[in-house]
């Protein structure tokens, strides 16, 4: 064996015990709790001082427009000079260390909100230092009517990675800070069994129908309805490739899926090191009920990825990308690779026929191409008067690109293209100058959930922004955990986000015996 090769295991392993303290550690505080405010400071100080000073809070939850029902907002004070705090929050009292961790209760908090709704609470911090206690300049956290779905999944990975392992998909209940497994993969490298596990969807909201992908070892596509759950694959001549990104018809067992040959290139010297490049796609509708399949765009000289139905199933959004100025020889790849920046795609739908199955002529609906822009992963909102989609400086992995914005663009209320010059516009008070990414509307239309590198420009986080009625996004704040400093030790990324109204019901077991011990069905190909 190697040196380098016995140094790769022992550096694997290290990292695997890293990983496994970090795990339990993070049980230990879900099933324990941090420290109750009964045992810190719990009451406002007789005597202080007034500062004008600021309170050094992570994460920011000032001036944040909040759901009624979201769990407590737990966050710490950063104040090397300080021994102790006391936090009110309206008629919440915490105290907390020099940590300056608070963590509030959890009843206290939800009687608050269900009170507080439409107005405004009042966060007060005191500091106690060597001169005495001190009274920072308060902050307001605004509770909004509307509630934000209950459960939130995602899929935790590392954001640049070699071996499938320690990956998984994951459902968070925002209501408090529970966090459960969907399903996850073998925790250590294993030749036989290696595989990822990505691209989770739902049909409107609801777990009673969802997917995922499986990759490499035990490879489909795994189809859930209720408590149960079967293996699919897609292959034809015809088909680059199995499903990729999916959108399920909103009222039938339909599955728009994109068909891509992807690959991945690494850059030597840009500060965006990974680049993920679509060499080729179409569109595919898959039947879940006749797990049969067919093409619903299928061209030569264009990219088409990233469908999304509206939420009245009549039309299909998705992005396209010219490749024309491309040729098509031995030297294909290479010349695409050296295009990557000048790859753009723009937003097109297409209408569709519930009773036939058909599709209409496509239309354009972003034109960003030609402002030297590209747009990805198009979302319609519930009410069918926004698209919400990001919007990079080329090319659509834009998970990765510091240019990458949420922006939205105005609907006609017949569905018809909107012309007006200021129809499309960038969420700026929920964007960052990090890349923000891949998104999901609350199934009311008043809340976006997206993945933010904003934090130290590596790790993607879930970042939760209110939508409000005139179209404008308000200042986006990251998911609330029980310990504040969990998504600083937690060294994974936060991808692909979805908000559904209830949890998944099929048990991990049972995926887990779909995915090692069954063979996929092949779906039949239909002209």
């Amino acid at each position: 064996m190697s040196i380098r090769h016995t140094l790769f295991h022992r550096i694997q392993a290290f990292c695997d015990v890293l990983l496994s303290v970090a795990l339990f550690a993070s049980i230990i505080i879900s099933v324990h709790g941090l420290t109750a405010c009964s045992s810190r400071p719990s009451s406002v100080p007789a005597s202080f001082s007034e500062s004008s000073d600021t309170a050094r809070i992570f994460p920011d939850y000032r001036d944040v427009v909040i759901p009624p029902n979201i769990a407590p907002m737990n966050f710490m004070v950063r104040d090397s000079l300080a021994s102790e705090f006391v936090v009110t929050i309206a008629d919440i009292v915490c105290g907390a260390t020099s940590d300056g961790k608070i963590d509030i209760d959890a009843n206290a908090w939800r009687q608050l909100l269900e009170k507080s709704k439409g107005n405004t609470l009042q966060v007060d911090v005191y500091a106690h230092r060597d001169q005495g206690w001190i009274h920072m300049k308060p902050f307001v956290m605004t509770v909004a009517e509307e509630p934000i779905d209950s459960f939130l999944s995602y899929r935790l990975i590392e954001p640049g990675y070699e071996l499938y392992r320690q990956l998984g998909l994951y459902q968070r209940n925002l209501t408090d800070f529970t966090e459960t497994p969907i399903y996850e993969n073998n925790r250590t490298f294993d030749n036989v069994d290696n595989h990822c596990v990505n691209c989770h969807n739902y049909q409107n909201y609801s777990t009673d129908h969802m997917l995922f992908h499986v990759r490499a070892g035990h490879g489909g596509t795994i189809i859930v309805d209720g408590n149960e759950a079967h293996k699919i694959t897609i292959k034809h001549d015809s088909i680059i490739s199995a499903g990729v990104y999916p959108s399920w018809h909103p009222t039938q067992n339909l599955i728009a899926f994109s068909t891509n040959y992807t690959g991945q290139v690494f850059h030597m010297l840009h500060t965006e090191k990974i680049e993920v490049l679509d060499l080729g796609s179409d569109l595919l509708l898959y039947d879940v009920e006749r797990n049969a399949v067919k093409h619903i765009v299928h061209t030569k000289d264009a990219l088409e990825t990233f469908p999304c139905w509206t939420p009245d199933g009549t039309r299909l959004y998705y992005c396209s990308a010219r490749r024309t100025e491309i040729p098509k020889d031995s030297t294909y790849m290479i010349d695409f690779i050296a295009k990557y920046d000048s790859i753009l795609y723009d937003i097109y739908s297409i209408p569709f026929d519930s009773k036939t199955r058909s599709f209409g002529e496509p239309r354009l609906e972003v034109d960003a191409s030609s402002q030297g822009h590209s747009t990805s992963v198009p979302r319609i909102s519930p009410d069918g008067r926004y698209m919400l989609y990001t919007q990079g400086d080329y090319g659509q992995f834009h998970i990765w690109h510091k240019s990458a914005d949420l922006w939205v663009k105005k609907i006609q209320e017949d569905g018809s293209e909107n012309t007006e010059e200021q129809s499309a516009y960038p969420l700026t008070a929920a964007n960052s100058a990090e890349a923000d990414s891949y998104h999901t509307w609350s199934s009311n239309g008043r809340w976006i959930v997206f993945a933010s590198r904003r934090l130290d420009a590596a790790y993607s986080r879930a970042f939760i922004a209110y939508f409000d009625k005139n179209g404008q996004a308000r200042k986006a704040f990251l998911m609330p955990q029980r310990d504040p400093e969990l998504n600083t030790f937690l060294l994974k990324s936060y991808n692909v986000p979805e908000l559904t109204k209830n949890s998944v019901k099929v048990s991990i077991e049972k995926l887990n015996h779909v995915v090692y011990n069954t063979e996929p069905e092949l779906a039949t190909y239909e002209e």
